[in-house]
């Protein structure tokens, strides 16, 4: 079932109320909530609720809106001892309650499995994922969350919110909640008219071969980069005299060129907005203090990542029309040859285009694609997706060994191990 909250329930005003879901099923059942089930609801810390009548209580929403749709999902488990129609389940009592109450904001919470699941396609997956993979959710009730970072000076991750204008650091603490702060707001516009913005804050983040955090930010139209003495630095806000788009993802090579993408997803508008000044979208490289366009074929260049040898330049675009990654290679001089389509997914069903990339070591890419975070290998062969309760927009390698896929995925922030470590920004 599909619920939608309204505006107000009699007098409560329904913004920013905590949703319970409480209900009684005989005998017993898993309850999904927006594509996501709660390992630790049952009676024995597992995934099945309490049955033969027990009352069970779920939140399944915190600081709602109205309008926003929250989905339900019970899957009963029976087994009568007369001899009902086999799909029948006795569902003895459901009920929301709200409970109105200020936004509580951001929160981490104790690292929780929930559900994934693998379509594999090659027998290479199994090497990358293994048998029994397991995801964890850390952190949930962000507006959206995007453009991580692992910094390992500090052991600790920082990641986007572009619809609040904050980026948040999250510092693991094994098995308990991790540390969930406020690094920097705002994050990527400081305008009077921030308010008409989507999404004016920052989106890819990444650090360069010193370390140090360079941001894209939407409102500001710019990329920069923050000094070890906190200073900010501009190094692109514009080409050929007209302001860049609202630069989007980026990349580092190990001699500190940066390659950038530039669509207009962080103006008001888009592709209509009138402050939108160049005629394109475009991938650019930023070496030794030049800012060159490289190409300006996609119309929505979105995620980038460098091949592990640093041959290749890879890029996503956002483009219901034109779901591809392209393979661009890499001259001695910075510049780009012989693009081309490196994998198509345009005829997957579903309209999620191509949003971040990353690679691994054995130079395997990690795609936020139609449905899951497509894995491909070197050579564009589909490995397998792996699907998560929510839609992926970003991830990051960390922890020490880098084999830890940090993601970004709606609301919410996940972590997942895998069995390959992670190409991460070159250092010196």
């Amino acid at each position: 079932m599909r619920l939608t909250i309204p505006e107000r329930i009699g007098a409560i005003e329904t913004n920013g109320s905590t949703v319970v879901f409480q209900t009684s099923i005989d005998d017993y059942a898993e309850i999904w909530v927006d594509g996501e089930i709660s390992r630790h609801q049952g009676q024995q810390g597992g995934s099945v609720i309490s049955g033969w009548n027990a009352q069970n209580r779920l939140v399944i929403g915190r600081n709602v809106k109205p309008g926003q749709q929250i989905q339900i999902a019970i899957f009963g488990i029976n087994g009568p001892l007369s001899n009902p129609p086999t799909n029948f389940i006795w569902v003895r009592e459901a009920r929301l309650e709200f409970y109105p109450g200020t936004d509580p904001g951001p929160v981490a919470i104790v690292p929780s499995e929930v559900n994934v699941t693998v379509e594999r396609h090659d027998p290479a997956i199994d090497r990358i994922v293994g048998p029994n993979p397991k995801l964890f959710k850390l952190a949930d009730g962000f507006k959206f969350t995007e453009g991580p970072i692992w910094i390992p000076s500090g052991n600790h991750l920082l990641f986007s919110d572009p619809n609040s204008n904050i980026i948040y650091r999250y510092k693991p603490n094994g098995d308990r909640p991790g540390t969930l702060t406020v690094d920097r707001t705002p994050s990527g516009y400081s305008g009077t008219d921030v308010t008409v913005y989507g999404q004016p804050g920052s989106n890819g983040l990444t650090i360069d071969p010193q370390g140090r955090l360079t941001i894209n930010e939407h409102g500001n139209h710019r990329v920069s980069r923050i000094e070890a003495d906190g200073r900010l630095t501009v190094l692109a806000d514009s080409y050929d005299g007209k302001r860049l788009n609202s630069p989007n993802d980026l990349v580092y090579a190990s001699d500190g060129s940066l390659f950038f993408t530039d669509p207009p997803f962080g103006l008001p508008r888009f592709f209509d907005d009138p402050r939108k000044e160049l005629p394109y979208s475009g991938v650019f490289a930023l070496s030794r203090g030049e800012l060159r366009v490289l190409t300006t074929e996609l119309r929505g260049p979105n995620g980038i990542a460098l091949s592990p040898d640093e041959k290749y330049l890879y890029v996503g675009n956002w483009d219901e029309k034109k779901k591809v990654v392209m393979r661009y290679g890499l001259t001695a001089d910075g510049k780009v040859s012989g693009g081309k389509v490196f994998f198509d997914m345009t005829t997957a069903p579903g309209e999620d285009a191509i949003d971040g990339i990353k690679v691994d070591q054995s130079g395997n890419l990690y795609v936020s694609g139609p449905g899951g975070l497509w894995v491909l290998s070197a050579e564009g062969k589909h490995l397998g997706t792996i699907v998560a309760p929510r839609h992926i927009h970003n991830m990051a390698w960390g922890d020490d060994d880098g084999m830890t896929l940090y993601i970004c995925a709606r609301s919410a922030l996940y972590k997942m191990r895998l069995n390959v470590p992670g190409v991460r920004p070159p250092s010196k």
